[in-house]
């Protein structure tokens, strides 16, 4: 019997052919196996029945980095006469096959760098098959050295001979290399003076010294420079904050072991498991134990901590011993450098010392960033790790015409839809910020080009001052095809379906989106949405009620605009003085503009309405003082009062306890979730001296009592189904979603949650993708707008 198997899914460069071939002589078949651009192609002859235990086998065997989407059988047609089993020569063609992402050091090759009898004993480059870098080195297909940055280190004859061995675990690997014939480390300070080594020393062990004497260095890693500063040391900590002008926002932490991690945070089975991947991302943990300073995490309870990830970090932090910052290397709100001379001029003012190598990176990539919430893992960042793996996409998309879809502004991604599953590129960044857009064209193109990618829709939010749409609209123009407009909480709800597998075909179910800011229908801000979708199309039944935000923009920096705004939604600024006088609001507010903003929303002067959802946020964490002035980032406001909440206090708070928000029928179609009696509350709390931490526990939980009720409400009135689906980037709070999925889920309701895919804007250019495919598969007009 002479048969073909086509293997389908992320099966090159993860040491697939040889288990193929180490199989196949196992059970004593001839034939032969190759990779080309759909993935791998394996020929067999042999007894029937051997050839059904080889592809039962093959599925069980798989290689740690593989994931096999299909195996199609069919019968071989032509005639060979195999001469026992081999590895064939590549075959080129259109990239159809998946690229792998970067992964996290294996055990074996970890084993390698810690053995002084091994050949790359402390050789920082180490890698295999089973792990090493992937996305970050290539620029070409298909994935061959010479389409790499290794394209400039010619193997050793003992690295030849890896290579080319099948039984070996190096074999194929593109990137291997030691010490004598692969990139090498370089240590100088911040002005290009090499660093002398030691007696003994090598630039890794000079570093950890240098960090441990209270250094900051610049270290290039997988996708770009860490600033790296002894964690464990004030005032190293807050040299780098101050340096680097990032004032608010988070630094991760990289230990070096899980002892390490559990002395100063809580750690659960999941999370150590997912800090272990092959993936490593950062994790997000509730600190307790061991204190760090408090600039490491101003105002928060949790942590963000990796472990080592590539032999380089293995063997820093094996040498450090204690945890280091290992923060992006870059000033805020810029791309990470990826070239040591562009390191050398950008982070002059902020790195002591820089830790470079010669292998050059390609595409930068940020650390993924994940957290556990309702007991399952959630994306908050999607990048090293696991970009560009495809995504399967959900039944009915099989036959999904080729689309890009451009994101959004804020935590930029893009996504190819090819072959009925979605490639969603690595977190870009904002695209504000001119250097990061750059970096998301030249991103975009490199995608384009590695899977011979050429799309006949184009999909865009509907935003029309977003980078992301003008690019798309002339993208569009330019190649002469069609144009989808989505809608940016459409687009959310769909990312969600998707990331839960519903079929194209399923019925529409009740969308909730909570988040910043999305552009609506009627030309106002959205932002607290209830939606009664599909992937095709969706109707807006409800909302929080629409609040002016003066100032614009600026009101989406300085929380207290909005705070000013929802007082004066339920009262004069009179009524306001006369009954809080005495509070500290009241003090804070005085100080500012008072009257002009009051003018700007009563005339509607650069005071748009907003549902927004994250405003709320602001606006309340603003009242309690938490943040009010100016926001360093983006969602810190929401960061701040999430961890203000006491989980005791907020379970065993009883719902009466909770500030109510009412429900608030207006005539439109479109039904209010109404904060106002949430305001009058807070305020009274405020004036009675309530802690800020019972403030936050109320505000919480009466939010999600009232999301989850009116969801049941809306669920009845409109015949919305069983089933409601959790999205926007105010699901990234934990209490938010738990609270809101717990409630739900006890009413008999089937609640869908993100979990591969960020519910952010991350998640956008997903959601944008399968609504335009949906729509083109179904003949919709693709230039219609939503509703």
């Amino acid at each position: 019997m002479a048969v073909e198997l086509r293997v389908r899914g992320m099966v090159q460069g993860v040491g697939f052919r040889p288990t193929v071939w180490r199989i196949a002589n196992e059970l004593k078949l001839s034939g032969e196996v190759l990779n080309d651009s759909e993935g791998v192609l394996i020929r067999l002859e042999g007894p029937e029945g051997d050839i059904a235990y080889f592809t039962r086998r093959l599925a069980g065997e798989a290689p740690k980095l593989a994931r096999i989407d299909a195996i199609e059988t069919s019968a071989l047609g032509e005639t060979v006469a195999f001469d026992g089993f081999t590895i064939a020569p590549s075959r080129t063609g259109k990239m159809t096959t998946a690229i792998i992402p970067d992964a996290a050091t294996c055990a074996e090759c970890l084993s390698e760098i810690n053995d002084p009898s091994q050949r790359r004993y402390r050789y920082p480059f180490t890698n295999c098959t089973y792990c090493g870098p992937r996305l970050t080195i290539i620029d070409a297909a298909p994935y061959d050295r010479a389409n790499t940055a290794m394209s400039g280190f010619p193997m050793c004859a003992e690295c030849s001979a890896e290579y080319a061995d099948p039984a070996d675990r190096r074999f194929h690997a593109q990137p291997i290399a030691c010490s004598r014939c692969g990139p090498r480390l370089s240590l100088s300070t911040s002005g290009g003076q090499p660093v002398d080594m030691p007696p003994g020393g090598d630039a890794i062990s000079v570093t950890a010294r240098l960090i441990a004497d209270g250094h900051i260095v610049a270290i290039k890693g997988l996708g770009g420079f860490h600033l790296a500063c002894d964690a464990t040391n004030p005032d190293a900590v807050a040299m780098l904050r101050e340096r680097k002008r990032r004032f608010g926002k988070a630094f991760a932490v990289m230990m070096p072991d899980l002892e390490t991690v559990r002395r100063f945070c809580v750690l659960s089975e999941m999370e150590a498991q997912l800090l272990q991947s092959r993936e490593a991302p950062i994790v997000l943990l509730d600190t307790d134990g061991d204190p760090f300073p408090e600039a490491i995490a101003p105002g928060l309870s949790t942590l963000g901590v990796m472990l080592p990830y590539t032999p380089l970090h293995h063997l820093l932090m094996q040498d450090l011993g204690r945890p280091a910052v290992m923060t992006s290397g870059n000033l805020s709100d810029e791309p990470q450098c990826t070239d040591g001379e562009e390191a050398r001029a950008r982070l002059a003012g902020i790195a002591d010392y820089l830790l470079d190598h010669d292998r050059p990176i390609v595409n930068r990539l940020d650390d993924s960033v994940v957290r556990i919430m309702a007991g399952e893992p959630a994306m908050l960042r999607r990048a090293r790790g696991y970009a560009p793996a495809p995504l399967l996409l959900p039944k009915g998309f099989e036959q999904a015409l080729p689309v890009i879809a451009m994101g959004g502004e804020l935590k930029a991604t893009f996504c190819l839809v090819m072959n009925g599953q979605a490639i969603l590129s690595q977190h870009l960044g904002d695209l504000e910020n001119a250097p990061t857009f750059d970096d998301y064209r030249r991103t975009l193109e490199l995608y384009l080009g590695l899977y011979d990618h050429r799309p006949s829709v184009c999909a865009v939010d509907r935003h029309p001052d977003y980078l992301s749409r003008k690019l798309g609209e002339t993208i569009a123009e330019t190649n002469g095809i069609e144009l989808v407009g989505v809608q940016h909480h459409h687009a959310h709800i769909a990312a969600c379906l998707a990331d839960n597998g519903v079929p194209l075909g399923a019925p529409p179910l009740l969308g909730v989106a909570l988040d910043g800011l999305g552009f609506g229908d009627d030309g106002t801000i959205w932002g607290g949405e209830f939606l009664v979708a599909d992937y095709r199309s969706y109707r807006r039944i409800g909302s929080l009620r629409p609040v002016a935000m003066p100032g614009g923009a600026q009101a989406v920096r300085e929380p207290w605009r909005n705070t000013l705004a929802h007082i004066l939604a339920i009262m004069s600024w009179e009524e306001f003085q006369a009954n809080f006088a005495g509070t500290a609001l009241h003090g804070y507010l005085v100080t500012k503009p008072v009257r002009v903003v009051a003018s700007m929303i009563a005339t509607g002067i650069n005071s748009p309405l907003t549902s927004s959802c994250g405003r709320l946020f602001d606006a309340v964490a603003g009242a309690l003082g938490v943040v009010a002035d100016a926001q360093s980032h983006e969602g810190e406001a929401p960061e701040l009062l999430e961890a203000l909440v006491n989980r005791a206090e907020l379970e065993t708070m009883p719902a009466s306890a909770a500030y109510g928000i009412a429900v608030l029928p207006n005539g439109s179609g479109v039904t209010w979730l109404d904060p106002a009696p949430m305001w009058r509350a807070l305020l009274a709390d405020l004036a009675v001296g309530t802690s800020n931490a019972t403030i936050a526990a109320r505000f919480h939980k009466g939010l999600a009592i009232a999301v989850a009720d009116f969801s049941f409400q809306l669920m009845r009135d409109h015949d919305a189904g069983n089933a409601v689906a959790l999205s926007g980037g105010s699901f990234q709070n934990r209490i938010v979603l738990e609270e809101i999925k717990r409630r739900l889920e006890a009413g008999g309701v089937r609640v869908l949650v993100h979990s591969a895919v960020p519910a952010n804007d991350g998640g956008l250019a997903l959601g944008q993708a399968v609504v335009a495919s949906a729509r083109s598969l179904a003949g919709d007009d693709a230039v219609q707008g939503d509703g």
